[in-house]
């Protein structure tokens, strides 16, 4: 399926979430939305594996009629009933092939079914279903899965016969929609992540809890990915270890992920975390639908301020856990409430504790403390911490004296759901081969918008490139030297090393009086031919 196909999917499952959601709270139903669509990924997945693993035994000839007399609606469901002492073997077969089981009747199929049927026991079935797959499916990959979806909420209607009422035009809807859409996991992951963006434009302020716009998710991403040392050489042909510490929906770990493997380079394990319970989910469904395995990928329900994971919690050196590329879009000047043990705690204690009022030094030594020594880190933070005095003075000159950070870039201003401020990204790294920090100014460099700024390729391209090979560009970027910094008193406000203002034109005085001289006398000469003419129609001069 091409890209334009893609995210024709995604528009049409968005058309269908926006004509059927009416008064229901847009949060809510996208929870929803993205939970069926996984359910379709996944059972879809499961099906076709199944007739791999089953060959000519899998029955998908069966006609129509013989099963409505069976009562069944997956092919899956008749092989179970009829070979109901080989389904141990087979779903420990699917269990090491594809890491997970789904019983027939809770498949994406049935569940249509039902719907078209207007069954009265489709709620109960998908109750049981989430269940099942979060708690018997396999391992932990789907514990909690589901947990925010409250398929009894009032939200969906007042009694239970209105809530699988609504079930079943919604589920229908959906059904309906995307029926002639491939179920493969790059074109549902894709539409997945399409919705996740369209309901995060709809969602203000509270959309940078879990989504990165695109354009800028692609800069970091972009950045991270290439060889720390010399950027130059191009992307790396491998990444260990990929760490978001504020995950939200995973958008901006799937990017970097896609971004090596597209390069022809691939990623051991990608990890992240996330404190709000429902983005944590969402997240985990977003690797699952990407096709990733639970082995592939480990996404940390916890507090990342109070480092809560306690596989990032090893106190001996030797054992520490180093990423090759962190990735963050942590809450903005987030206040926190740091305590007199955290002046002890490993990844702040050679630095000092980031202000109460302003925790985004908290969350930009955090990630820090675990990026290995020849990896990237970029991290987007609001300007403040360019400038402010104090605690983040401190932290800041001592990154710099330590030649930790590479380079400021400048963003515009109103390129995020979450907030019009603009925003800079800060690019670390522990073994730094320049003895400089480059500052990129791309404030003024966006196509604007009715309700938001975006960046174009065009944009994307010159960040890049001038980040990859360190250009110094008139009014746009500069390579400023330790000592000049040093001189400003450690202070990374951009307008301090890159001069935007434009020159005023010199005016040379000689030459504006010759010019208004000859306008005068071209005046004087017109004046005196118009006068002839009044003067042979008897009308006065002028």
């Amino acid at each position: 399926m091409t890209k334009k196909e893609q995210q024709q999917l995604g528009k049409t499952l968005w058309d269908i979430a926006d004509n059927l959601r009416g008064a229901m709270n847009a949060d809510d139903f996208r929870d929803y939305m993205l939970s069926f669509l996984f359910l379709r990924y996944l059972s879809a997945n499961y099906e076709e594996s199944a007739k791999k693993e089953l060959g000519r035994d899998y029955p998908d000839n069966t006609p129509k009629d013989v099963m409505s007399k069976l009562k069944v609606s997956t092919p899956l469901e008749i092989w179970y009933t009829e070979n109901s002492t080989d389904v141990e073997f087979f779903e420990k077969q699917m269990r090491k092939k594809i890491h997970y089981v789904i019983e027939p009747k809770y498949l994406w199929s049935n569940i249509t079914e039902m719907a078209r049927t207007h069954s009265d026991d489709l709620l109960e079935t998908l109750n049981k279903g989430f269940d099942y797959i979060e708690n018997q499916s396999f391992g932990n990959a789907f514990q909690g899965l589901f947990s925010e979806i409250n398929l009894n909420s009032e939200k969906l209607g007042k009694t239970h016969k209105d809530r699988n009422d609504k079930l079943c035009v919604i589920i229908q809807k959906i059904s309906e929609g995307i029926k002639d859409f491939s179920t493969d996991s790059d074109t549902l992951g894709d539409a997945y992540e399409y919705l996740i963006g369209q309901f995060a434009a709809g969602s203000g302020k509270k959309a940078g809890e879990f989504y990165t716009p695109q354009q800028i998710s692609s800069i970091l991403s972009e950045i991270v990915t290439l060889d720390s040392q010399d950027p130059t050489t191009g992307p790396k042909n491998k990444l260990e270890r990929v760490l978001d510490f504020a995950s939200g929906s995973g958008s901006l770990l799937l990017n970097v992920r896609k971004r090596i493997k597209d390069n022809g380079g691939s990623v051991g394990k990608i990890y992240g975390q996330e404190k709000n319970i429902t983005t944590y989910n969402l997240a985990r469904m977003n690797m699952l639908l990407h096709g990733m395995k639970d082995t592939e990928f480990e996404i940390f329900h916890g507090d990342t301020l109070l480092n809560q994971w306690d596989e990032l919690n090893e106190m001996n050196p030797a054992k520490k856990i180093e990423f090759d590329a962190i990735v963050a879009n942590p809450p903005f000047s987030l206040r926190w409430e740091p305590n007199e043990a955290m002046a002890e705690d490993f990844r702040f204690k050679s630095y000092g504790l980031a202000p109460k009022s302003a925790a985004d030094f908290a969350f930009l030594l955090h990630g820090f403390h675990f990026l290995s020594q020849n990896g990237t880190m970029a991290i987007i933070l609001p300007h403040g911490v360019l400038f402010r005095g104090g605690a983040e003075e401190r932290i800041r000159t001592k990154l710099l004296k330590d030649n930790n950070i590479d380079t400021v870039i400048g963003l515009p201003s109103n390129l995020f759901y979450s907030t019009g401020i603009p925003v800079c990204i800060i690019v670390l790294k522990k073994c730094k081969k320049e003895d400089d920090v480059l500052f990129i100014n791309a404030s003024e460099h966006f196509e604007k918008g009715k309700r938001q700024n975006t960046l174009s390729e065009a944009h994307f391209k010159k960040i890049i490139d001038t980040y990859k090979y360190r250009n110094e560009l008139p009014r746009y970027s500069r390579r400023v030297s330790m000592e000049e910094i040093a001189n400003q008193g450690y202070n990374l406000n951009i307008s301090r090393y890159v001069n935007t203002t434009v020159a005023e034109e010199k005016i040379d005085l000689v030459e504006v009086n010759k010019k208004s001289k000859a306008i005068d006398l071209e005046i004087e000469k017109f004046t005196n031919e118009h006068n002839k003419f009044l003067d042979e129609l008897g009308l006065p001069r002028i």
